[in-house]
């Protein structure tokens, strides 16, 4: 294993370890299902929501069939991914890949354990008195994003890499 593979192979773990911890915590210590919302700062709440679809809260259904084809359907990207990983031979590129892993597989874990992924960071903003929500996500949500972030760098900017597979 290449040491690019093994830093992103690493970003995958402690990209799930922290998600999971994060959901865990919320869900169990804070009790945030009898507590929400929680005030963190006047423009940033803890709160509970169930996302039954994918990104975005697209393509929302709870029947068994839309779950299980989306699992399926995360279960190929995830190994795709991987694939693209192992191939991969710069830091950020594998790196990024790693936490977009990382994060598919903590949503896949809530989607599996839950039925739903738990979302719970909502950034909001008041304007003229009428405010305004960002969508509610999580740290797998914020690693996925980032790593698409760096991957778009990567390409535009880095050193040209192994493509995806």
């Amino acid at each position: 294993m290449t040491p690019p593979v093994r830093a992103g192979v690493l970003a995958a773990v402690i990209t799930l370890i922290a998600d999971q911890a994060s959901k865990l915590w919320l869900l169990h210590v804070l009790d945030i299902v009898h507590h929400a919302p929680v005030q963190v700062t006047p423009f940033f709440d803890l709160v509970l929501a169930w996302n039954p679809g994918i990104s975005f809260g697209w393509f929302q259904s709870e029947t068994p069939a839309a779950q299980i084809l989306l699992m399926v359907v995360k279960a190929a990207a995830v190994i795709a991914l991987a694939i693209w990983m192992a191939r991969s031979r710069t830091w950020l590129a594998t790196v990024s890949l790693g936490l977009i892993i990382g994060g598919a597989v903590g949503n896949g874990i809530d989607r599996f354990a839950y039925g739903a992924v738990v979302d719970f960071a909502l950034f909001h903003v008041e304007i003229g008195g009428k405010t305004f929500n960002w969508y509610i996500f999580n740290l797998a949500d914020v690693a996925i994003v980032a790593g698409v972030a760096a991957l778009l760098y990567d390409s535009v900017m880095g050193t040209p890499a192994v493509k995806a597979p």
